[in-house]
């Protein structure tokens, strides 16, 4: 063993030792390894960086964009809306999405897979009232489960088929990887669906917690061709319900409705009166089609046409609106905003909105144009409140959003684009049709996760270029001589799982799969089912989220530890090699 192999598998030691510990942040951890590289000579200056650019940690960070311009677009509640509901316990909710997600991963790339349903996921979470972290784990592993089953599924199914045509003349066809990866596929999901999330350390402190946002006393509007006016208030009910909406009242003419309300049916100009948080108001809003004002103050809302934002304010005593409403102070026509909703804890308010008297202490949600925020705040005198993500729904906007990222994905997937240029270009295309804010554009990535893909990816190569990776790979001919064919598959599995939870999948790959011909040649077998081990075990890096770029997608949205992986991830690869191994030797013989 060379020095340089000495340093570098002591460096990734001492990484995941680290990592495991938990008590420094990750990305510290590897940057500071990625610096030691450098310093003694394993990692050469001029790739110190390289990781940074590298495709993986840029899909990585488009992805996050694009999964942000899904939700703002509507595109996540029409989803959600159809297909899942947040009443469902935990263990169905997981198998549903897992099985959708598993299906989409087939047939696009996984990380796009993801990309889609993880708001999703997030939201459901949101409406269920529990942390995301029980759910985002099993999603991501059985979107990787998915890309298992064909050619395009998953690089590493498409780098075995380019090797096998390059030592047998022929390649693997579309779906000849569909019994093994099928099998692995189903197991794992059944799985993580009813074991494998009760294994994850449930956690308090994720930022997606958002049992304690403050509810409103809010209304909305029913616009000019809408598709509910002539339903009934009561019509509605179901839809409130999904959105965690509580429909209190209606107002018609600027005069509250009592008693009859609830049978009365919608005229164009009617305002809901609801009670609900930020986010559930919004939802319902653009599952529903209705305007936050009447169409003249929307209209003057819209004017400056830079977009619109959610702010949350809290009335001091100081406050031109203390005792006057916000029609009087005149906060429409002169700061373009609309007073979306009050909350007045254990007070009741009986009054339309905007002519209710405001008093001291009431929190105020407000509708902005984008980037006036604190000169609205500083004209009123109010406080504003801690940032926590508030966005408009963009539902104009949801079938451009959706046929967008789905071009890319095809581009992508039948290799017309290659994956970061189509994710490259849909970003571009959300933020020139204003789906993402300019100004929010780099708000969306989680730094943190870049820092450290960017920097193990240029570890990882050192330790292959200097040829740590071969000397693995000769260790594992030596361990596997004599063995009956199906020990070696095993050996050959676990091996090539523990090099993919270390390295990039591809470059796992790309070493692996010789060794596995090399195997079989010297057995006087067929190299396919070797082949076949090589592809599966590749795709299977479920101990740590640098593994896999889905793995790495959930770490800060999950809110997952390092050591967290490992948990659901080991006793899944262990069922991977076992339902695997039987699979390879009965549809792909010796």
């Amino acid at each position: 063993m060379s020095t340089d192999q000495i340093i570098l598998f002591s460096l990734f030691g001492a990484v995941f030792g680290l990592l495991l510990w938990g008590r420094f942040r990750y990305d510290i951890v590897a940057f500071t390894a990625l610096m030691l590289g450098v310093v003694l000579g394993v990692v050469d200056t001029k790739d110190a960086f390289s990781g940074f650019g590298h495709p993986a940690t840029l899909v990585v960070a488009l992805v996050l964009v694009v999964s942000a311009g899904l939700v703002r677009s509507g595109a996540v509640f029409l989803i959600t809306r159809t297909l899942v509901d947040a009443s469902r316990n935990l263990g169905a909710h997981i198998a549903l999405m897992g099985v959708i997600g598993g299906v989409l991963s087939a047939f696009m790339n996984n990380v796009a897979a993801l990309a889609l349903l993880m708001p999703v996921d997030m939201q459901t979470a949101r409406k269920a009232g529990r942390s995301p972290g029980l759910s985002l784990m099993p999603l991501s592993f059985a979107t990787i489960l998915g890309g298992m089953v064909t050619l395009i599924g998953t690089p590493p199914n498409i780098i075995i088929a380019t090797i096998r045509q390059d030592a047998l003349g022929e390649p693997f066809r579309m779906f000849d990887f569909a019994p093994v990866g099928g099998i692995a596929a189903i197991a794992g999901l059944i799985f993580v669906a009813l074991v494998g999330w009760r294994l994850i350390p449930a956690r308090e402190d994720t930022d997606s917690d958002l049992s304690d946002l403050s509810e409103y006393i809010a209304e909305l509007t029913v616009p000019e061709g809408s598709k509910h006016i002539g339903k009934r208030v009561a019509d509605l009910d179901e839809d409130a319900e999904q959105a965690d909406v509580a429909i209190i009242g209606l107002i018609r003419d600027g005069k509250r409705r009592y008693g009859q309300g609830r049978n009365a049916t919608l005229q164009e100009g009617d305002a809901l009166v609801l009670e609900a948080t930020p986010d559930a108001l919004d939802e319902f809003r653009s599952a529903l089609g209705l305007s936050v004002a009447d169409a003249k103050r929307e209209e003057q809302l819209k004017a400056g046409g830079d977009g619109v934002e959610i702010i949350e304010v809290v009335v001091t005593e100081n406050s031109r609106l203390v005792g006057r409403t916000a029609q009087a102070v005149g906060l429409n026509w002169r700061q373009s905003t609309v007073l979306m909703g009050i909350s007045r804890q254990g007070r009741k308010i009986t009054n339309q909105i905007r002519k209710t008297p405001i008093r001291t202490g009431d929190i105020l949600l407000l509708l902005v144009p984008r980037d006036t925020g604190a000169d609205v705040t500083s004209w009123l005198g109010c406080l504003p409140l801690a940032e926590r993500g508030l966005a408009v729904t963009a539902d104009d906007k949801v079938w451009l959003a959706i046929a967008l990222f789905g071009g890319a994905v095809v581009a992508a997937s039948f290799g017309l684009l290659y994956l970061p240029v189509a994710l490259g270009l849909v970003v571009i295309a959300y933020v020139l049709a204003k789906i993402v804010p300019l100004s929010e554009l780099y708000t969306h990535i989680e730094w943190p996760v870049v820092v450290l893909l960017g920097s193990m990816i240029p570890l990882g190569a050192a330790l292959e270029s200097s040829g740590g990776t071969e000397l693995i790979a000769g260790w594992l001919v030596t361990l596997t001589d004599g063995m009956p064919a199906w020990a070696v598959l095993t050996v050959l599995m676990v091996v090539t799982m523990s090099l993919s939870d270390v390295l990039n999948n591809t470059a796992t790959t790309i070493v692996a799969a010789p060794v596995g011909i090399q195997m079989a040649q010297s057995l006087g077998v067929s190299p396919d089912p070797f082949l076949m081990a090589v592809a599966v075990a590749a795709s299977s890096a479920f101990l740590t989220p640098i593994g896999h770029k889905n793995n790495t997608l959930i770490l800060g949205p999950g809110g997952y530890q390092f050591g967290d992986y490992w948990r659901i991830g080991l006793p899944l690869e262990v069922i991977v090699v076992a339902v695997s191994i039987p699979a390879i030797l009965i549809f792909w013989p010796l």
